[in-house]
């Protein structure tokens, strides 16, 4: 979905002119090798590019100005191999303006017992010399991911591709733009919030633009193209009989490929990389957009319904950290509940706009009433999703800060039948059980719509709130109510009310 090779992440090692040419020479040439096997590693996603060893508070200060000007570099990689006085780190921290992972390593595994001597010691400095840079960015509260241990160990590499991965979902928000078409869904909450915060906290703007203007996009798509966009539906779902030529709802096809084509060109004319709409406000579109919105989602557009931009923003920025990893990530909403005692069940779904990337089966492509919105019946696709480990995640405006909540949830195969029920769908069971789950949610505050994730853990949502600075909450198998309440009360006094 997204050429994650395209980013790259400067691979920055620490050391001083103290020690000589010799042993320079060597910590340079050790950086070299460490970060080409990082480079190179199949776990990586992204580059890792060497840069020479920095000596001296200018130097510091000079790679992590290029840094923050480099357009394809996405964050730091720190390594002190000797020691490296961290008074000379200020000047360069107090800049930074990337995501940083300190990675406290050494160059070799192994002690080498029968020959080790002051030389090799003076050389191989990194468990004490990565305590002194960790204190300083301690001192100045900077918030960073450390990672620990040897540079071959496999957990190692996969916890830098992992930082990585949120880097670039930090990257790609810095400077996205998201469409609002039309405004948040009336009298509710929690999908409105304050947009100038927004773009202070997390770097993407938001700005309306009215349905007319998508409309007159969607009124000048060629019929062509439509009919083009009709008949890959037809080679690549099941195509239900009446949406078929012929079939006494094809034009409902055509009318939605030609929604699609609009909303796609519209995006593109503008480089947003993401929109939300309601089903209060379609003046001029025949339709809700559903097949539409959910291969949008599909292509790595942000989506979320009834205005609700936050998650939309979040939809994106999940998609391009889970971007060529198994399974998909998609707009959800808890819908309605199974409360049977011995095996307790949520349906996530919504009215249409689920994205096919979390599909088990091939989705089928139909057409129904929806009792909602006052137009004709939209197109959709209506499917399964896979069974296994996956997350919630919401974002939600607290007034005087942002929470990010994860909720961890297993998925299941239907347990039943759903003939009557023409949406895509997913049923899961929440950590650490329904009630507990359920309960901790609401005393978050957490939104009534999610990401729904199945190839992203709570390491990457956790690395993504201190990259942005934002509170975060999560709900896992260990959570008790009491402590999660007394959790929630810190936070009031560590946020302030």
């Amino acid at each position: 979905m997204f050429d994650l090779k395209q980013f790259e992440v400067w691979f920055v090692t620490g050391s001083q002119h103290l020690y000589g040419e010799e042993t320079l020479r060597q910590v340079d040439e050790h950086s070299q090798i460490i970060s080409r096997y990082m480079d190179e590693s199949p776990r990586m996603p992204v580059r890792v590019l060497f840069k020479p060893v920095v000596k001296t508070p200018d130097e510091i200060y000079k790679v992590v100005q290029e840094a923050n000007s480099a357009p394809q570099c996405i964050g730091i990689i720190a390594w002190m191999h000797t020691f490296s006085p961290a008074k000379m780190w200020i000047r360069g921290l107090q800049i930074l303006q990337k995501p940083l992972l300190h990675l406290h390593t050494q160059y070799n595994r192994d002690i080498p017992w029968a020959d080790i001597d002051m030389d090799f010691m003076n050389l191989n400095q990194s468990a004490h010399g990565d305590r002194e840079f960790g204190f300083m960015m301690t001192r100045m509260r900077l918030n960073r991911k450390v990672i620990v241990g040897h540079w071959q160990q496999d957990d190692v590499v996969d916890g830098i591709a992992h930082w990585s991965r949120v880097a670039a979902g930090r990257h790609d928000m810095k400077g996205a733009k998201f469409v609002r078409f039309g405004d948040n869904m009336r009298q509710v909450a929690v999908t409105d919030g304050d947009k100038v915060a927004a773009e202070m906290t997390f770097g993407f703007s938001v700005n309306t633009h009215a349905v007319g203007d998508l409309v007159a996009v969607i009124n000048e798509v060629s019929d062509r193209d439509v009919v083009t966009l009709a008949d890959e539906y037809e080679s690549i779902y099941n195509l239900a009989e009446v949406l078929r030529k012929g079939g006494g709802r094809h034009e409902a096809l055509l009318d939605a490929a030609r929604i699609e084509l609009g909303m796609k060109y519209f995006l593109e004319a503008g480089n947003f990389k993401g929109y939300t709409n309601t089903f209060e406000d379609l003046y001029g579109m025949k339709q809700l957009p559903g097949i539409g919105s959910q291969r949008m989602m599909a292509a790595g557009y942000g989506y979320a319904g009834e205005g609700d931009w936050k998650t939309s923003a979040l939809v994106r920025a999940l998609k391009v950290m889970g971007s060529g990893l198994p399974g998909g990530n998609s707009f959800m909403e808890d819908y309605t509940y199974h409360f049977d005692p011995s095996n307790s069940l949520v349906l996530g779904s919504h009215m249409l706009e689920i994205c096919p990337t979390i599909a088990s089966n091939k989705p089928s492509c139909e057409i129904h009433p929806l009792g909602i919105g006052g137009k004709e019946d939209p197109v959709r696709l209506v499917f399964d999703a896979a069974g296994g480990p996956a997350i919630n995640v919401s974002l939600v405006d607290m007034g005087n800060r942002f929470r990010i909540l994860v909720n961890e949830v297993q998925a299941v195969e239907p347990i039943e039948k759903l003939p009557k029920l023409p949406v895509a769908r997913v049923l899961w069971k929440p950590a650490p059980d329904m009630q507990t789950g359920c309960a901790a949610w609401i005393y978050a505050g957490g939104a009534h719509h999610t990401v729904y994730s199945q190839n992203l853990t709570t390491d990457h949502i956790e690395a993504f709130s201190e990259m942005t600075g934002v509170e975060m909450v999560v709900i896992d198998k260990s959570t008790s109510l009491r402590q999660f309440k007394n959790e929630l009360r810190w936070s009031e006094a560590y946020y302030g009310k």
